[in-house]
């Protein structure tokens, strides 16, 4: 019964009403992002209830290091969905199987390696981005327990984006609801009960991510996969080649977006605890607030490639402006509200008026981002299922180190600068990304068209 579901998820990306499937697909996407920042952002909000301010800053800065691992890893997913699609789409299992096994090795690998460079690093860090001394010795307790967490952080992505390259986005949803349920709880117990403040959530996030990771794989055990992994097992290496080929670039772009927001929350920083608990807070509701546009990114990934696997362009093409216009609307109300009620939202995540006031000036600044993002993702989505990553990442890699990290720097030395005056250089950024992905999908579908003639 589960292959036969799965079968169907696949024929209604490549034939039928394009809308009601996308939107099937994207759907549980939306709620997986909504519970996985919501169980990011538990962490702030239960520090910010019940710790002081320098907990809070120690787990807004901590929690942004682990985010550039985090991105490493699912920027290679990326590569492993994007495979899938395409095996799927051309029926291909025995390729499929091949890409899923080779997953399993290269992941492995990663893990340990990252596990050990970060429990090393971590004083190194957080000198790196300047934490307020106050905050120095938890931020770096902070990451050290969640490094020890990171196997358990890469399995989950890898499992979530093998569902996803299959078609499936209902089933992480189930894990990443499991793993939201047990991290809340356990924050609640640890920073609530214990006093644990900053170590009490990193070690609430990778329990919570441990027993996720048990649950899926019980669940495959249940429910096997529509090809086998086990046959295909001494033929996996090969295929770590292509996921590196496909997942490095918008892995290399991701962290090395995130590396620049870490630049940007190192130069602000230096304006004390209060800013530094702001920008944190700001950039946890950036992850709430741009939901829609990120799933419709992840599942334009996913839908494009098992179309241009099956060879039909023209499709491909109709889902993105789909997309597109389903997000700018979400896209359009995130702006209103980060611009007129940024101390509401600001006031989910802590007591303390003086952060509160410095995240509603930061997202009031940044708010004009809101209107470009769900544009640009979407392109972005689209480009990842043609496996155009080396674009995804050249575009972020220029916006954000020609443009957000100069601009936020220079902003942030003016005479009596504010939260609001530095914030100008994300949506500044923003406009560079949308600009470069209009021009490139005009110089893509030209391509196409001389193709075509031929």
């Amino acid at each position: 019964m589960q292959s036969k579901s799965r079968a169907s998820a696949t024929g209604d990306f490549l034939s039928g009403p394009i809308l009601p499937a996308l939107v099937r697909f994207a759907f549980p996407l939306m709620l997986s992002l909504l519970l996985q920042a919501f169980y990011g952002g538990a962490d702030l909000a239960v520090v910010g209830q019940f710790s002081q301010s320098e907990s809070v800053s120690a787990v807004a800065t901590g929690s942004q290091a682990m985010q550039a691992i985090t991105a490493l890893i699912t920027g290679l997913t990326m590569g492993v969905t994007v495979l899938l699609g395409k095996a799927m789409g051309a029926k291909d299992f025995k390729n499929a199987g091949q890409v899923v096994s080779g997953q399993i090795k290269l992941f492995t690998a990663m893990a340990v390696a990252l596990t050990v460079i970060m429990l090393f690093f971590a004083p190194h860090i957080a000198i790196l981005l300047n934490v307020p001394d106050a905050a120095h010795a938890e931020t770096i307790r902070y990451i050290r327990i969640c490094s020890a967490g990171i196997i358990f952080i890469t399995a989950y992505n890898g499992i979530s984006g093998i569902f996803r390259g299959i078609g499936n986005s209902r089933s992480p949803f189930l894990f990443v609801l499991i793993a939201c349920i047990i991290n809340v709880f356990l924050d609640l117990l640890f920073v609530g009960v214990f006093k644990m403040n900053a170590s009490g959530a990193a070690l609430a996030t990778i329990m919570a991510q441990a027993c996720s990771v048990v649950f899926s794989v019980c669940y495959i055990r249940r429910h096997p996969l529509p090809f086998s992994v086990r046959e295909q097992w001494s033929n996996g290496t090969r295929t770590v080649t292509k996921i590196l080929q496909i997942g490095s670039p918008i892995a290399l772009q991701d962290f090395l977006t995130t590396l620049s927001f870490l630049i940007i929350t190192a130069i602000i920083n230096t304006l004390g605890v209060t800013a530094s608990a702001g920008v944190g807070i700001s950039e946890k509701l950036f992850v709430f607030l741009s939901i829609v546009p990120m799933s419709f990114m992840s599942a334009l990934s996913s839908f494009v490639a098992h179309n241009i696997g099956a060879g039909n362009k023209k499709r491909a093409v109709s889902s993105l402006f789909i997309a597109q216009r389903i997000s700018f609307c979400c896209g359009f109300i995130m702006f209103l509200m980060t611009c007129f009620a940024g101390e509401f939202l600001a006031s989910l995540f802590s007591r303390d008026p003086e952060v509160i006031t410095a995240a509603a000036q930061y997202l009031r600044g940044t708010s004009p981002e809101y209107l470009m993002v769900p544009i640009t993702f979407c392109f972005l989505g689209y480009f990842n299922g043609r496996e155009h990553t080396a674009f995804v990442m050249t575009q972020g890699l220029l916006a954000s180190f020609l443009i957000r990290i100069p601009f936020s720097y220079f902003l942030s030395r003016l005479p009596g600068t504010g939260m609001f005056l530095i914030s100008l250089a994300v949506p500044f950024s923003a406009l560079a990304n949308l600009v470069l992905c209009v021009i490139y999908f005009i110089w893509l579908r030209c391509q196409d068209r001389k193709q075509s003639a031929a």
